[in-house]
């Protein structure tokens, strides 16, 4: 049986279709999330996010009940849903930071933003802001705090769901001969300093992910 390694706790269903499939797994959680206490200014209505753990920090603070105000930007259909469940309209949703950050600068470049990050974000968005003068304040709202474990064992494939994911799951290991399989070209290009055998999911999503393991297994057996 081939079996994988989950850097990240799966949902019920999501283990389920590696279970249907015939795939065995381990799981565990490579990083750790700490919500900021931190003042959200009222003046402003354009918020982004890219990251689920950036909507949630947000509500953590927020004494809004009513967000029917709000026009939200964001990354990844699962930080769409979870924002829409909320009543936060979605005015769009892009599968990475540089592409959001372009749609802003070419349809909203005359408007002010809130932009809520972590601690372990990447520049594009920023460096695009401030490139074409877009107006933003940027609120760290979480940490990401990695997590390392040692495993001692080897796996036929290790699912990466971030950079900060690769980076903690290697101070006390190695890819070695594993198949990489990572939810987007970002987390790619981390694995890329360590392997060359990488699987990029075709959509940014954890679901995906394991389809592309399936998949390969599958093909491989």
């Amino acid at each position: 049986m081939k079996t994988v390694l989950s850097t990240k706790i799966l949902t019920p269903s999501q283990k389920e279709l590696l279970l249907n499939s015939g795939i065995g797994f381990v799981e565990y959680n490579a990083l750790e999330f700490e919500f900021l206490d931190v003042e959200i200014p009222a003046d402003h209505s354009n918020l982004i996010f890219t990251s689920k753990n950036a909507v949630k920090a947000f509500l953590q603070q927020s004494d809004d009940s009513n967000f029917s105000n709000y026009h939200a930007y964001c990354v990844g259909e699962k930080t769409k849903s979870f924002l829409e469940e909320k009543g936060i309209k979605v005015v769009k949703i892009a599968q990475n930071s540089s592409e959001l950050g372009d749609f802003i600068v070419k349809n909203y470049n005359n408007e002010g933003f809130l932009f809520f990050s972590g601690n372990q974000r990447r520049s594009e968005l920023p460096e695009l802001f401030d490139k074409n003068n877009v107006r933003y304040k940027e609120i760290q709202v979480y940490n990401t705090h990695l997590k390392p474990k040692k495993i001692n064992r080897t796996f036929d494939g290790i699912l990466f769901f971030s950079p900060s994911g690769i980076r903690s799951y290697l101070q006390e290991n190695e890819i070695g001969q594993s198949w990489a399989f990572c939810i987007g070209p970002t987390t790619a290009s981390e694995a890329k300093k360590h392997t060359d055998q990488i699987i990029i999911a075709n959509k940014p999503t954890v679901e995906n992910v394991l389809v592309q393991v399936i998949k390969h297994f599958k093909k491989h057996d």
